[in-house]
C-alpha cells in the first residue's frame, strides 16, 4: 500500500493532480474538497489510497488523514464505489458528511447528486456506529422522527410537492408533534400544503 506522497506538483486540475516523485509522474485522483486543500506550492504531500481492480490500478489523494479514512468507510458499504464516494466528498465537507451519519441526516447525505434514499439510509445504518466510534463523537439525540421525516418527505416529492416547502412544513409539524408517525405527518402536511 501507498501510504503516501511527496514530490513537485506538476499538474492540478479539480479532479486529479499529476506528483513527480522522483522521476516517476503519479496521477491521483481527488476530492474539490482536497483540491481546495492543495497549496499553489511547488511540493506537495498527499495522503493515498490504491485500489486495485481487474482493470485499473487506481490512486485516490487526500489532503489529510481523516479525509482518506472517511473514504475507507464509504467504501465499505455496499453500493458505493470509489467514484461516489470522491463525489461524496467533493459535494460535502469531511465534517458535514459525519455529522450527517451520526445525526441520521438522510436529507444531506442524499442531496449529494447519485445517492438516493436507499444509498443514504444504508451509508447511514452500515457507518454511524463506526463514525461515532472513530471520530468520538457523542451521539447526537435522535428519534425515529427523523427517519419518518425522510419517508414523509419523499412521499410528498412524488406527490409532486416541492422539497422545500414540504420539509418547512414537516418541521413546524414535528416540533409540535416529535412522535408522529409517517402517516401523521403525510396527513397533517396535506392539510397545510
Amino acid at each position: 500500500m501507498i501510504a503516501h506522497i511527496q514530490g513537485k506538483l506538476v499538474e492540478k486540475t479539480p479532479t486529479e493532480v499529476v506528483i513527480d516523485c522522483g522521476g516517476l509522474g503519479y496521477e491521483i485522483h481527488i476530492s474539490l474538497h482536497t483540491y481546495s486543500q492543495i497549496p499553489d506550492s511547488e511540493h506537495i504531500k498527499l495522503y493515498t489510497f490504491l485500489q486495485i481492480k481487474e482493470d485499473a490500478h487506481s490512486l485516490f489523494g487526500f489532503a489529510d488523514k481523516k479525509e482518506r479514512e472517511l473514504f475507507k468507510l464509504l467504501l465499505s458499504v455496499s453500493g458505493i464505489g470509489a467514484n461516489t464516494a470522491r463525489t461524496m466528498l467533493s459535494s460535502l465537507q469531511p465534517e458535514q458528511i459525519i455529522q450527517a451519519i451520526a445525526s441520521n441526516d438522510v436529507g444531506t447525505i442524499q442531496s449529494i447528486k447519485g445517492i438516493g434514499l436507499k444509498t443514504a439510509q444504508r451509508v447511514i445504518i452500515d457507518l454511524k456506529d463506526k463514525v461515532l466510534k472513530i471520530y468520538q463523537i457523542e451521539e447526537i439525540s435522535t428519534g425515529s422522527y427523523n427517519t419518518n421525516k425522510e419517508e414523509a418527505l419523499s412521499a410528498l416529492e412524488v406527490l409532486g410537492y416541492q422539497r422545500k416547502n414540504a420539509e418547512k412544513v414537516l418541521e413546524k409539524i414535528i416540533a409540535n408533534n416529535p412522535a408522529a408517525t409517517v402517516e401523521d405527518l403525510i396527513k397533517q402536511a396535506l392539510k397545510v400544503l
